[in-house]
């Protein structure tokens, strides 16, 4: 459709048709959902009227192409001008086949498979009728009470853009008339995941050089990947938020980054304006949002019941709607719904695409490279001779998928003791829960310490409920519930290898854990295929290669605990340090129990021979890091080699270490590759007190490992 023809349809609107367009409803509100759109009395008691639903503009979370082109096709009959809908969902890590939790995802460290596994949720969404996901989420994430971590990809700003780079592309493609693709919509912007105190819907506070030099580049190289939607954080910034934040939204969204897409409010947040005590009443949030740049009102009425008055009374210029209308206009023309209204929506195909098992290979493979081996006293590899004891809450258990898999069926998702039948005898494997996840019965404990008596080794498999992370599932305590911990309590006794699989939703407390168990495998929400892939790892036929994104802290109390920290004017640890008079803990280390990039593998890798090609670089010149790395183990294996930078000198402090790169290689037994990052001057710059981004000459340090804390080290000056 020529943007003239948008132009041409907006002179036709009216003011309410205009409006319309800027709010968005979920399913039960229209004609042709299952519910059938009937105006309940929870609906009225919003001010919901038929004509309302009538001239919205976007649904959320309609799903099946028969309900989504039901809606549509209903609402193309009552809408005056034709205007079709926007179909909205979360596809955060998968559609029907669900894929590991972003924050397992980034483990993989593997950015083709992201890119791969956001397209295939797209395939699947969009074949079932959905133009947009609520997707990625990007927010930097360091306190893991947060029950979001589980949403974002991590602790680092570099690698965090990288996946959202990744995802973007994997969602959109390069045309997004293609109907096989979706719109993606960044989020939450900006720096939610800096809440106090980890907890959900909470404060954020911290300085404009701070939400630059951490918190703002993902965002912006989701954007720059041609991510076509926004949507507001439910926070916060320098106590604005941010649905009415005018310095995010058109200072630095529109104007600074020249964002010309459209911005959505998170569910509820025009109206939380008035509890943050920034609007009085829903008039003044109506008002305070749209001259901040949000678009579409998500499931509130603030802009329909206020904006034709605020116009009326000159408090708006009609204009500001106008400009929100079209960016809306545009995004539904580029979906190519003015001309295809059902768009991909197929229900033949949809049968056919929809949890195919091409679709759940891919989400095998990525949980296998998602998954972290964190200690192996050599345990594993299993054998299949072997006599296994399968104990604990996630033995077989069907709650493997996560928060924001609600598309994805429990049901069909593939338990451990499922994978593990495929690998074993039924003589060799023995099955008992032993505690709930919460609770713990004395009969099933019994059952479980019989078992465990009688096999060769024990696979306890821990974690938590779902629920206990994602959206409100702040916590305070994220240790492993007592009736877990007791349990393994009871089979340490035994004197029997223990290899502990954790399912979990963000870093635990694993102190107790690390102890008492000989292997531990971090398998966060695996996915669909969740059995499968971990029986590939615990047996061997894939070797573990999954490495942090977010740092495992020794204790609650150290947190937040995260790699790319500052220096202190008393660092523990330097040369003219006091014993006491440091920055450290009196009954801790400051370090985490396993750090940023850590993960395990069947095999070894040595480092060695890290050199730089000069260690006097130019401003318009780059140098070249070189290292060598060989697999001094007897099976083949993936190391993600790690490349991070010190500034030892700035105009402002910076980290201690930043990530600037890494490759994944592969190596045979007895191989060894050269690994070569390239140095430029733009990898040195950083925000300075004043804001502008730029490089300091001075001396740097490279260093290059396979993990943050294991790392050989370089220095060079930038001349």
């Amino acid at each position: 459709m020529e943007e003239d023809y948008l132009y041409h349809l907006l002179e036709q609107m009216t003011i309410d048709e205009k409006i319309g367009q800027l709010l968005q409803l979920a399913t039960p509100f229209f004609k042709g959902s299952s519910t059938k759109g009937q105006i309940t009395g929870p609906m009225k008691e919003m001010g919901v009227t038929e004509e309302v639903v009538e001239n919205a503009g976007s649904v959320l979370g309609a799903s099946g192409a028969k309900e989504i082109s039901n809606i549509q096709k209903k609402h193309l009959e009552s809408n005056r001008l034709g205007i079709p809908l926007l179909m909205m969902s979360d596809i955060v890590h998968g559609f029907k086949t669900i894929f590991p939790i972003p924050l397992a995802i980034g483990c993989s460290w593997d950015l083709e498979l992201a890119r791969h596994a956001a397209e295939i949720a797209a395939k699947e969404a969009a074949v079932s009728g959905i133009h947009v996901t609520f997707a990625p989420m990007v927010d930097l994430v360091r306190d893991p009470r947060w029950g979001r971590v589980m949403e974002s990809t991590g602790e680092d700003p570099y690698l965090n853009g990288l996946f959202a780079k990744a995802q973007v592309h994997g969602f959109q493609g390069n045309d997004l008339t293609d109907t096989k693709r979706v719109a993606a919509c960044v989020k939450h912007f900006a720096a939610y995941g800096a809440v106090e105190g980890g907890r959900d819907y909470n404060t954020v506070d911290m300085s404009e050089w701070q939400l630059r030099e951490s918190y703002l580049p993902a965002y912006k190289m989701a954007l720059d990947a041609g991510c076509e939607m926004v949507m507001t954080a439910f926070t916060t910034m320098n106590g604005i938020p941010a649905s009415g934040n005018r310095t995010l939204m058109r200072k630095i969204l529109r104007e600074e980054w020249g964002f010309d897409g459209v911005v959505i409010s998170d569910w509820g947040a025009l109206k939380e304006l008035i509890p943050h005590g920034v609007a009085e009443d829903e008039k003044e949030a109506a008002l305070k949002a749209l001259q901040s740049g949000v678009d579409i009102e998500m499931m509130t009425l603030c802009y329909t019941s206020h904006l034709k008055e605020l116009v009326a009374t000159g408090e708006i210029e009609e204009q500001l709607i106008d400009e929100s209308v079209m960016r809306i206009l545009k995004l539904k023309n580029k979906l190519g719904l003015f001309e295809n209204p059902l768009r991909g929506a197929n229900e033949t195909l949809e049968k056919d695409i929809v949890f195919s098992a091409p679709h759940r290979e891919v989400a095998r493979q990525l949980a296998t490279k998602a998954s972290v081996l964190l200690k192996n006293d050599d345990v594993l590899p299993l054998s299949q001779d072997q006599k296994v004891a399968l104990i604990g809450p996630f033995a077989d258990n069907h709650d493997v998928l996560g928060q924001w898999s609600w598309l994805g069926s429990k049901e069909d998702a593939v338990t451990l003791k499922e994978g593990l039948e495929t690998q074993l005898k039924s003589e060799n494997l023995n099955v008992a829960k032993g505690c709930d996840v919460e609770s713990r019965d004395e009969r099933e404990s019994k059952i479980a310490l019989q078992i465990a008596r009688e096999a060769d080794v024990i696979i306890l498999a821990l974690g938590e409920h779902s629920w206990m992370s994602g959206e409100a599932g702040s916590r305070t305590n994220i240790k492993l519930p007592k009736a877990q911990l007791n349990l393994l309590n009871d089979l340490k006794q035994l004197n029997k290898p223990i290899v502990v699989v954790l399912f979990n939703g963000r870093p635990l407390d694993l102190m107790d854990v690390t102890e008492k168990a000989d292997a531990i495998l971090e398998a966060w929400y695996p996915g669909s295929e969740a059995g499968n892939a971990l029986a590939d790892l615990l047996f061997g036929n894939v070797n573990p290669s999954g490495k942090l994104t977010m740092s495992f802290p020794r204790a609650v109390g150290q947190i937040p605990t995260y790699y790319n920290h500052y220096n202190t004017g008393r660092p523990k640890g330097a040369p003219d340090a006091q014993e006491r008079y440091v920055s450290q803990y009196l009954d801790s280390s400051n370090g985490p129990l396993f750090p940023f990039g850590f993960g395990l593998s069947y095999t070894s890798f040595e480092y060695k021979d890290a050199h730089l090609s000069s260690n006097i670089m130019k401003q318009n010149e780059t140098i070249r890091l070189s290292v060598k790395v060989e697999n001094i183990g007897e099976v083949i294996g993936e190391e993600v080699v790690q490349f991070y930078i010190r500034d030892l000198t700035g105009e402002v402090i910076r980290p201690l270490k930043e990530l600037k790169g890494f490759e994944r290689i592969t190596l045979q037994p007895g191989e060894q590759k050269e690994i070569t990052f390239t140095i430029t001057e733009k990898q040195l710059r950083y925000y300075h007190s004043d804001l502008s981004y730029k490089s300091d000459k001075g001396k740097f340090m490279a260093y290059v490992g396979s993990n943050s804390q294991d790392v050989l080290a370089v220095p060079f000056q930038l001349m």
